[in-house]
């Protein structure tokens, strides 16, 4: 097994990738991460895959996170405005090493309610990353331009809405079905 140094890891994508592209890098964190720009995600991920000595051949996750909090008083203590996050946990089963990236997006496009933040699709890198990108619109409202087949999964396709934001209203009914 090759020893992994997530600093190395750190410093080539930030000589690889200007600053508009890498913008954070956390290295003393129990599970060190890099933030990636939106726009930079399949850029920065068919590198991370293709690269001799980095070859992160699997997309093991593809999360969100809604860093959203209606309470005023508790959002003050985020230290930061209310966004989305995409994540992506990577492993080289070649160099037996893992990583994290991230992605910060906003909670609408353009900060409209309603319009679904954006970002390029990685399912045309790692094919797994179809159904946890379907999963991530599904129940977060994340839209991933170029994916092939974005639809629901778990919801049904007639399901108003995102039910894993935060601020989602759950319907008083659906269906005939008391809900809410």
């Amino acid at each position: 097994m090759k020893l992994f140094d997530i600093s190395q890891l750190h410093q080539l994508l930030l000589d690889r990738f200007d600053d508009s592209r890498i913008t954070a890098v956390v290295s003393e964190a129990v599970d060190p991460w890099v933030e990636v720009a939106p726009a930079a995600i399949h850029e920065v991920c068919l590198f991370l895959r293709d690269e001799a000595g980095l070859r992160f051949d699997h997309l093991n996750d593809l999360t969100a996170i809604d860093w959203f909090e209606p309470d005023p008083k508790k959002a003050k203590s985020f230290g930061h405005e209310p966004h989305l996050e995409v994540v992506y946990h990577l492993s080289s089963y070649e160099h037996l090493h893992s990583t994290v990236i991230k992605v910060r997006l906003p909670r609408w496009k353009d900060d409209i309610a309603g319009q679904p933040p954006e970002i390029p699709t990685v399912s045309t890198v790692w094919g797994i990353a179809d159904w946890h990108e379907r999963e991530a619109w599904d129940l977060m409202g994340i839209h991933f331009v170029g994916h092939a087949n974005l639809r629901r999964i778990l919801c049904p396709e007639d399901w108003v809405g995102h039910p894993l934001r935060k601020d989602y209203e759950f319907p008083l009914e659906y269906h005939g079905i008391r809900g809410g």
